[in-house]
């Protein structure tokens, strides 16, 4: 066979090839291996020219290779080339941990059972969307033994994955927030503004955290009330902190400020410059605020205003609640939040459009005159 017929489209568009790569040494079996998802011919050509001259000795090591070597020797050295640094130091430490169960298994040895009962202690341990999350990153690495050549199946498609649920999101009324923002004081101590300034900002905007803690006064045009957001945070201490990119490229936008929230950045530009120098809008000596700082300034309104405890992301929820409350259309809300499609909006949001059948039905009614 040419090496013309072996490699094959597949209905996914990437190219899969099958490889006789000769007899291993020691059995003296014929050793096939297969590789799937070159996103290209050419890709798929020179992994099998690298399989042929690895020859089948080196194929039959890689396929008593335990999944722990393969995780570390392998897959994290291509993985870290492939995401964003955040995302890596993220889901090393869910690999390290979550996936641990399979450290000593080959490779080639892990079943869809073995999968199924790992699935299940997971389940025990954690949510639902937190489990399908890990379940992910499995396939993910077996996913890449597959398109190597170690395994001929993903067993983690096999089995499927964690169903998907979603989860209802939490976020402040109108009027909890309002009981919130009654127990500020915007005009008392400095840190006291700050406070205020992080409640309300996030409240009216609907910034991720991050987001917010990455704006610099450059990013705030006064004349015209709009705010750039461009990047996002990585935060680790006062020394160690840097910029990357937003999570999609949705997430680089331009929103408009109400005028009272125009005014209030005002106030708080002045107030700040009093007290230090910095080039960040959210800082309280000049370097940007830690993630925990956030958290602990809505734990302690919480408990004040005697409403239910959220997260700061939950602050974006409740940003997104008011526009609903509002009527606002859900294309708009996307690009005000910054989502990479109106599926996710929708997705997160669409449970809070109760409304919306009743007034199609309405509007409906009339629009068409029947035959008397």
């Amino acid at each position: 066979m040419t090496t013309k017929d072996i490699f094959k489209k597949q209905k996914n568009g990437t190219y899969a090839f099958r490889a006789n790569i000769g007899f291993d040494s020691k059995t003296g079996k014929r050793v096939q291996r297969r590789g799937s998802g070159y996103r290209t011919k050419t890709e798929a050509k020179e992994a099998y020219r690298k399989m042929m001259a690895d020859g089948p000795d080196k194929s039959a090591e890689l396929s008593q290779m335990t999944f722990e070597r393969f995780v570390n020797d392998i897959f994290k050295p291509w993985y870290k080339t492939q995401v964003r640094p955040q995302t890596y130091k993220h889901r090393s430490g869910i690999i390290n941990k979550q996936l641990s169960y399979f450290s000593n298994y080959l490779v080639d040895q892990i079943k869809p059972l073995d999968i199924q009962k790992w699935q299940i202690i997971l389940l025990k341990g954690h949510s639902p969307s937190s489990a399908r999350a890990i379940n992910l990153m499995l396939a993910n690495v077996l996913e890449r033994a597959k398109t190597l050549g170690i395994v001929e199946t993903n067993q983690a498609r096999v089995i499927g994955y964690i169903k998907k649920q979603q989860s209802e999101i939490d976020f402040w009324t109108k009027e909890e927030f309002q009981k919130v923002i009654d127990h500020t004081d915007k005009a008392g101590t400095y840190t006291q503004h700050f406070e205020f300034m992080v409640l309300w900002f996030l409240f009216m905007t609907g910034l991720r955290s991050g987001e917010s803690r990455a704006l610099l006064w450059d990013d705030i045009d006064f004349v015209h009330g709009t705010v750039d957001i461009n990047k996002t945070l990585i935060f680790y201490n006062a020394n160690d902190y840097y910029f990357s990119t937003p999570k999609t490229q949705a997430g680089k936008r331009v929103i408009v400020l109400d005028a009272q929230t125009k005014e209030f950045l005002l106030e708080w530009y002045e107030d700040q410059k009093l007290m230090t120098s910095s080039k960040f809008v959210f800082s309280l000596d000049g370097v940007p605020t830690p993630t925990m700082t956030y958290t602990r300034i809505v734990t302690a309104y919480s408990e004040i205003a005697g409403v239910h405890r959220i997260t700061v992301h939950a602050l974006r929820h409740s940003h997104a609640s008011v526009l609903i409350d509002m009527g606002e259309n859900p294309l708009a809300i996307k690009e005000r939040l910054g989502h990479a499609d109106i599926k996710t909006t929708l997705g997160i949001y669409g449970h809070l459009y109760p409304k919306s059948n009743l007034e199609v039905a309405s509007r409906l009614n009339g629009q068409i005159k029947a035959p008397q």
